[in-house]
């Protein structure tokens, strides 16, 4: 199908060009070693582009002063040297500061908490504006609380404590999967966008027994370690061609989202500038996957009509066994240039299931404390968390949307295609994964989020012929819901806690699931 399909030969050949287009980081951070991802032997996607360059040894993070309790408003210490290994020098955008967590004080009652908390005190930090707790055993679950509380860049005052989503393992990939058994993955909690720090306090403190004594307290996993994520500076924007604009982060109307400084005021000694930069191999494969879509080095897949759309699906047809006639229009989809992902970090093969059966719809619970012209900032530190921190191959969701209602390409491999995600546990295959950015446990999901989501699974679901309104039969790969192997019927359109006992997508966000699939099967003209 043409319109499905780039070959292997355009991959390759598209991988070879560079080209002048946006920029990278003047000073650039070095991926920890404990992070860093073996190549892959699969053949899972043709010309790929060549595996990322070794970090330059001997680089270290400078290591932090803290203030005392004691001050109120704390004055500020450079970061001495700690040896801890960080991103700065190896040519990626953004980094990653990991900091090992240090034992708590015991409680006073040790029957009711025998195993003894983690953290760190309040100290100075590099920048930074995402934070997350990883551990060694990604089969190892962390049953207890994790709370932060954070300094704004330039500032004097900490925010409250904040908690963060412990119960992570669930949104991964599936057990005995190649990304499963790699030996990077490990334990981690979600990641919390908490915007433009540079201080941060950290308390980790495990279940207790309850008081009548039914339980034990449970101990906390090994190898605790606080990941502290800067985003990096957002990319170079670039001039609409006349006639063709798209949705972009803010409202604007542009090809790409707007490049906004990530921390306010002027940057920081040492901060990253946008310089020009080329398309390297490994951007120039991510983009040829979509090359029916937009030129190469495209920051934004435009939007199609639904005649255009349906024209695109009639044309495919010629070449496929049965047309697909139900299909939404195509809706603009930011690019993984566009929010400015490293095409470095990922693993270098794209990896693809048989077809895209149903969509899975999260809540990222980041936190809602983002602005939509923030969410290409928020998009590169979830990448960078789930990639040298968590130890996944890629970003875990097919697709991202925004409160503002943008959409975004997440996991590499073309954007029309089945590419295999690492988002539902046990229903990765033949799946595709789609984050709302926040928390909607609570708080009710913008009106234009959930219009995305239609909009979305419209177009992509139409391409392999689903019925958003629809059930379908999916086989387990195994859950804390489904054994391995179950075949169970879900919604074509269904939420995370279906396939998995777990909050996931949040309780405001699964209720308008209803609305979503009745949106897009009215776009699919059913």
């Amino acid at each position: 199908m043409r319109s499905l399909m780039v070959t292997s030969i355009g991959v390759t050949c598209a991988a070879a060009l560079t080209l002048p287009l946006a920029a990278p980081a003047l000073s650039a951070p070095v991926p920890h070693a404990s992070s860093a991802r073996p190549p892959s032997a699969a053949p899972q996607s043709p010309g790929a582009g060549p595996a990322a360059a070794p970090a330059p040894a001997g680089s270290a993070t400078p290591a932090v002063s803290a203030p005392t309790e004691s001050t109120p408003t704390d004055s500020r210490t450079a970061p001495a040297d700690s040896g801890e290994p960080d991103d700065r020098s190896a040519g990626v955008a953004g980094s990653t500061q990991s900091l090992p967590l240090e034992r708590l004080a015991a409680s006073s009652d040790r029957s009711a908490a025998p195993a003894p908390g983690r953290g760190l005190d309040r100290r100075t930090t590099r920048p930074f504006s995402l934070v997350g707790v990883v551990w060694d055993d990604a089969e190892a679950e962390l049953h207890g609380t994790v709370q932060v509380r954070t300094r704004a860049a330039g500032g004097e005052r900490w925010s409250d404590w904040q908690d963060v989503e412990t119960h992570n393992d669930e949104h991964a990939a599936d057990l005995g999967s190649d990304e499963r058994a790699s030996g990077a993955v490990r334990g981690s909690t979600a990641p919390l966008w908490v915007g433009a720090s540079d201080g941060v306090e950290v308390r980790v403190h495990p279940e207790a027994a309850d008081e009548e004594g039914r339980s034990i307290a449970v101990r906390l996993p090994e190898g605790l370690r606080l990941e502290l994520v800067d985003p990096g500076p957002d990319p170079a924007t670039e001039s609409a061609p006349a006639g063709q604009a798209g949705a972009v982060p803010g409202g604007r109307t542009s090809a790409t989202p707007a490049s906004l400084p990530v921390r306010p005021g002027p940057p920081p000694a040492g901060t990253a500038a946008v310089v020009p930069e080329t398309l390297t191999a490994a951007s120039a494969a991510a983009s040829a996957v979509n090359a029916e879509f937009a030129p190469l080095g495209a920051s934004l897949i435009p939007a199609m009509t639904q005649a255009e759309t349906a024209e695109a699906a009639a044309e495919a047809a010629e070449e496929a066994v049965g047309a697909k006639p139900y299909i939404g229009p195509r809706p603009g989809i930011i690019t993984r240039k566009g929010w400015g992902a490293d095409e470095k970090l990922r693993e270098r093969n794209f990896a693809y299931t048989k077809t895209v059966k149903a969509a899975f719809v999260h809540h990222s619970a980041t936190g809602n404390n983002y602005t939509c012209k923030q969410a290409p900032s928020v998009l590169r530190s979830i990448y960078r968390y789930h990639v040298k921190s968590s130890g996944w191959r890629d970003f875990g969701y097919n697709f991202a949307v925004d409160k503002c209602g943008n959409i975004y390409e997440g996991r590499a491999g073309g954007v029309s295609r089945a590419v295999l995600g690492a988002h539902t546990l046990g229903f990765n295959t033949n799946t595709m994964g789609i984050a709302v950015l926040g928390s909607y446990s609570s708080t009710n999901p913008p009106a234009a989020a959930v219009t995305a989501v239609a909009k979305l699974t419209a177009w992509k679901l139409g391409l392999f012929g689903r019925n958003p309104k629809g059930k379908v039969t999916l086989v387990s790969g195994g859950s804390n819901k489904y054994a391995k192997g179950k075949k169970v019927k879900m919604n074509v359109i269904s939420g995370h806690r279906d396939g998995f006992a777990t909050e996931c997508p949040g309780a405001r966000l699964y209720k308008k699931l209803g609305t979503a699939r009745t949106s897009s099967a009215h776009l699919q003209g059913r």
